[in-house]
């Protein structure tokens, strides 16, 4: 039997959580139980869950006092799925939902290998989430990918999605190792925390999936499900692509993640930008790369 907790976490996008919610309770597994951990990171537009509108799931909500970010609001949900038996964790955006039997696909890939440690799917841009929605037809938007697996630019340090903005058409349908897990949508298993631990609070949003990532990989292979669907309304709690929130977050947490991880050469490279960002970046760039350097991390100097 597999028990199966979610980690769902929400801040001032409720209807999102809701119809996300809505998706779990469709799922369709066989041997396991699933129990969905909701967590407020303390939103200004109250989250109001009807319980009785989710009778098929088992379902708890907390809500949280502060904003704990993306790493400290899971973390308490993982501490908590752990300390209540759980084999596996689904992280889920709470702005996606998931095809019926998205999990039990992503639970199959554990089945044949034990060095697995997470299983992530394929996911569309939520249907007129598009980056470039007017480009496609009708008839392909929901079938717009967002992430078929994905690696690591090490030269700019950048995540790159495999896939991303092109129209399904099955050329990514061969379930494989990827390099990079998005924490948009993947099932883990309890192993995985217990032995490398849970994401580093320091990066609170954006690149803690990557940190992760990159610890995971020493010890266990992650594996792409293609025939696992998930939708993604792309940086709906955010303020969208290019906001001032991911110039502050992306600004300082690049520096974080790479001078840990990239090579001296690249190392280098982000010193030199990050000193002209400091003189000619917007604000919130400025602020991410100060911030950096007085190592001011979790929330920061950003608020939200």
């Amino acid at each position: 039997m597999n028990t199966i907790f979610v980690s769902i976490l929400n801040f001032n996008s409720r209807d999102f959580t809701y119809a996300c919610l809505s998706s779990l309770g469709q799922s369709r597994l066989s041997d396991s139980t699933l129990t969905v951990l909701v967590r407020d990171n303390a939103s200004e537009e109250k989250l109001s869950v009807d319980e009785k509108q989710y009778t098929s799931l088992s379902l708890k909500v907390v809500y949280g006092k502060i904003n704990e970010g993306f790493a400290g609001g899971h973390n308490a949900n993982i501490q908590y799925a752990l300390e209540h038996g759980a084999s596996h964790i689904l992280l889920l955006n709470n702005d996606a939902t998931i095809a019926k039997d998205t999990i039990q696909e992503l639970l199959n890939s554990f089945s044949d290998d034990t060095k697995v440690g997470a299983v992530v799917p394929k996911i569309y841009f939520a249907k007129g989430h598009e980056f470039h929605k007017e480009q496609y037809k009708e008839s392909e938007l929901g079938k717009v990918i967002w992430y078929a697996g994905g690696k690591m630019d090490w030269r700019n340090v950048i995540g790159k999605n495999r896939g991303v903005d092109e129209v399904d058409q099955g050329q990514y349908d061969t379930r494989q190792k990827t390099e990079l897990l998005t924490g948009c949508c993947v099932l883990i298993k309890r192993e995985v925390f217990e032995k490398i631990g849970l994401f580093d609070e320091r990066y609170f949003l954006y690149y803690e999936d990557s940190d992760f990532t990159e610890r995971m990989k020493k010890k266990y292979t992650l594996v792409y499900a293609p025939k696992a669907i998930a939708w993604h309304a792309n940086a709906s709690s955010s303020g969208g692509s290019g906001s001032e929130l991911q110039d502050y977050y992306i600004s300082r947490n690049r520096l974080l993640f790479g001078m840990k991880y990239a090579s001296m050469r690249t190392r280098i490279a982000l010193l030199r930008e990050s000193t002209r960002l400091l003189f000619n970046g917007r604000t919130w760039q400025k602020q991410g790369i100060k911030d950096y350097y007085k190592k001011k991390f979790g929330k920061g100097s950003y608020s939200l």
